[in-house]
């Protein structure tokens, strides 16, 4: 894992055992294949470390703002002559998701046009229930309750899962959350995932001045967890005012309050996670 902050961290006095470079995970299945789920600033490291490689890279993207994307101009991949690399995205009502990546990769916010990148590019809109495969995996992306255009991500390999949803407001949209689990957000995405990483920005008293913005409180995360039942919950893309305390006893609390059948894992930064069928391993 590459980036577990929701947006880049301030210089400080606080410690930083969970990391601050914003949302990258890349993905390997049992035969080494890769995929990339999104592209904060976190891809800058993992793009070197794929420096020599020469089988496609698929990158998936939840959506376009900018925590999500900033790594993306700096992926050394794309700047690979001729190599295969694929940028799977949300579109808008009325532009691909090409068109809007383009407004990145373009001056004068970037100096290197979507459209000169030297590697073999291919870009292609992100659909709604409709699975998809690349090498190695089998995905289906959902739209969850986020502003703007974002989706959650189900990735199948190797007789396993994992679920992704690292900005996620499940309870928005709920008169009483939850309601009949079909109408919750994200619900038929993470339903049995055996790992399950999901947004956890905020803490219970400072989300009331925060509702509309996309995030999870951490009693709704909880109660998110209870109704999908994974087999790992990996809390993730935390709010980047917070010290290595407050995310400690958060992760304290979700630990207690999830019991022993739903294991709680920390995203930090560097992690890895095997995730397998039965139950899941992890190791930093």
């Amino acid at each position: 894992m590459w980036g577990s902050r929701g947006s880049v961290a301030s210089p400080g006095p606080e410690t930083m055992n969970y990391g601050g470079n914003t949302s990258c995970v890349e993905v390997r299945n049992a035969s080494g294949d890769l995929l990339v789920l999104d592209s904060g600033t976190g891809a800058r490291r993992l793009g070197r470390s794929l420096l020599g490689r020469t089988e496609p890279v698929h990158v998936v993207l939840t959506h376009l703002h900018l925590d999500h994307i900033q790594g993306l101009g700096f992926f050394a991949p794309l700047y690979v002559p001729g190599l295969e690399v694929h940028l799977w995205g949300p579109a808008s009502k009325c532009q691909d998701h090409k068109s809007r990546l383009a407004r990145y990769l373009s001056p004068p916010l970037f100096p290197v046009w979507l459209k000169d990148l030297p590697c073999d590019l291919h870009v292609h809109d992100l659909s709604s229930h409709e699975p998809f495969e690349v090498p190695g995996f089998r995905l289906r992306a959902d739209k969850v309750c986020h502003p703007g255009f974002t989706y959650g991500v189900r990735v199948e390999a190797d007789g396993t899962s994992l679920t992704y949803v690292p900005d996620h407001e499940p309870a928005l949209l709920e008169v009483s959350f939850p309601a009949r689990p079909e109408w919750v957000s994200g619900y038929d995405l993470a339903l049995g995932t055996n790992l399950l990483i999901h947004d956890a920005q905020y803490e219970d008293e400072d989300y009331p001045r925060r509702v509309g913005w996309g995030h999870s409180a951490t009693s709704d995360l909880i109660t998110f967890t209870r109704l999908v039942r994974p087999r790992v919950l990996m809390p993730f893309h935390f709010e980047p005012a917070y010290d290595d305390s407050v995310l400690d006893r958060m992760v304290d609390r979700l630990t207690t309050a999830l019991g022993p059948d739903i294991g709680v894992v920390a995203g930090r930064e560097g992690i890895t996670v095997d995730v397998e069928p039965a139950a899941a391993v992890a190791g930093g």
